[in-house]
């Protein structure tokens, strides 16, 4: 990483802020000030692990600018690919769920929130990319940014309903990766003609789970992609019903979805796993940043800071998956109280 401070009165390297900043996200933090004070409250040799060396320690307001004026898309790229170099395949494919995260509480009077586009592993629940959104473009485009970053041979991307962009298929199938596009009612005209499709006469697959106080029956269908379907590359059409029965109540939804994997890679098994897959991006990782983390009320603000607080959460969070945690709130309570074992999840995993 580039150090933007100036190489005249630095006493801490950068290096040694970031590792700081990690070790106390692990453990917590949730704040430079959190960031500060668990640095305070640690020895000498662990700090000295950590690249901190002498007794001085990194004070809020250091760590504060020198996150600030942090190149933000540079750090994630950075970490994101030495994340990707640890993830796991999925019935012998890598597949990435692509999705965005408004990081609310860095809102202020002159500045709209910082809106980040992440790319989660289906396999181990990591994050392997984050991109920032431009001030005045949308997160379409910020995605195929983020898509550049890989190598997609032989990569599943899986987006939601807003992604599905004949521009993001073609960029996909050029990258040599395959797609599964979700379709609802924002595209009217593809909706109804994937529903107008013979369902009726399609053979279904399903499952039923129990569990929470609610059974879940997922039913899926597919067909071979008809000819008006002009994303690059489409194979195949499917029909996914989720119907969720609660104390004695029933609700039902119905998505079609669109992918370039024939059926042959993505028998319709295969095709509903990727579905649910897709929805751990929400599960595993925006609610661990909203609710583990309170992300949406932090008041970390300044320059980009925020999207490096994001950056030190996502790999918190991946970091902690990759040690065997599921649950990150009780991960992060474990490392609070045995600081020592922070520091070593964050040099070993």
């Amino acid at each position: 990483m580039p150090d933007h401070r100036s190489a005249r009165g630095v006493r801490h390297l950068l290096p040694a802020i970031l590792a700081v900043g990690l070790a106390a996200v692990l453990a917590g933090a949730r704040s430079f000030a959190a960031i500060g004070e668990w640095a305070v409250d640690q020895s000498e040799p662990a700090m000295a692990l950590l690249g901190v060396t002498g007794r001085a320690r990194p004070s809020e307001s250091t760590i504060r600018r020198a996150m600030a004026g942090l190149h933000a898309d540079r750090l994630d790229q950075i970490i994101g690919a030495f994340v990707w170099t640890r993830t796991h395949l999925v019935g012998g494919r890598r597949v990435i769920a692509l999705d965005g995260k408004t990081v609310r509480g860095a809102r202020t009077l002159n500045a709209v929130a910082p809106h980040l586009v992440a790319a989660f592993d289906h396999a181990t629940g990591t994050v392997v990319g984050q991109v920032a959104v431009a001030a005045k473009s949308n997160e379409i485009p910020a995605v195929r940014d983020l898509l550049a970053c890989f190598d997609l041979a032989g990569v599943v991307v899986t987006v939601d309903a807003m992604h599905t962009q004949v521009e993001t298929a073609q960029a996909i199938i050029d990258a040599g990766g395959d797609y599964l596009f979700t379709v609802k009612k924002n595209q009217p005209t593809l909706h109804r003609a994937c529903k107008d499709l013979p369902w009726n006469a399609v053979p279904d697959h399903r499952v039923t789970t129990r569990g929470h106080g609610r059974q879940v029956t997922r039913t899926i269908k597919v067909v071979t992609a008809p000819a008006w379907v002009h994303f690059a590359g489409a194979a195949q059409v499917a029909q996914v019903r989720r119907t969720v029965t609660r104390h004695g109540k029933k609700s039902v939804e119905v998505v079609y979805l669109i992918t370039s994997a024939d059926h042959h890679a993505a028998p319709p098994a295969t095709l509903a796993a990727w579905v649910q897959g897709h929805w751990g991006i929400e599960n595993r990782l925006h609610w661990v940043r909203d609710v583990t983390y309170d992300e949406d009320r932090s008041q970390v603000r300044t320059g980009n800071s925020p999207q490096v607080m994001a950056t030190l959460r996502n790999t918190a969070i991946s970091l902690l998956r990759q040690a065997g945690w599921t649950n990150i709130a009780t991960a992060l309570r474990h490392h609070a109280s045995h600081p020592d074992q922070a520091i070593t999840c964050l040099l070993t995993c």
